[in-house]
């Protein structure tokens, strides 16, 4: 697989909620709203990809891939409620 060529590197901040911003150049270039991207996570980075590149990259037969391409709505369902808001603030 062909290596990427490195663009363009910006810092952003993590909230006390764990979110971050993608600096707008960045939002224009590369994602738009609704986009859908994969986070992956490395032992020292993550990475931001669409899911269609990650899908294209990985091998899907392998276990615990399938996990990772959950949907965002169907995981929301349970962790994104004030219950889990305040269990995840002090971590």
């Amino acid at each position: 697989m062909k290596r990427p060529i490195l663009q363009e590197v910006r810092t952003v901040t993590v909230t006390s909620k764990g979110q971050i911003s993608l600096p707008k150049a960045m939002r224009k270039k590369n994602f738009k709203e609704g986009k859908k991207l994969a986070l992956i996570a490395f032992d020292d980075h993550i990475e931001l990809r669409s899911v269609e590149s990650f899908q294209k990259a990985v091998d899907l037969s392998k276990p615990g891939v399938i996990t990772a391409l959950m949907s965002s709505r169907s995981l929301a369902r349970e962790w994104l409620t004030p219950e889990e808001d305040e269990a995840w603030k002090d971590l």
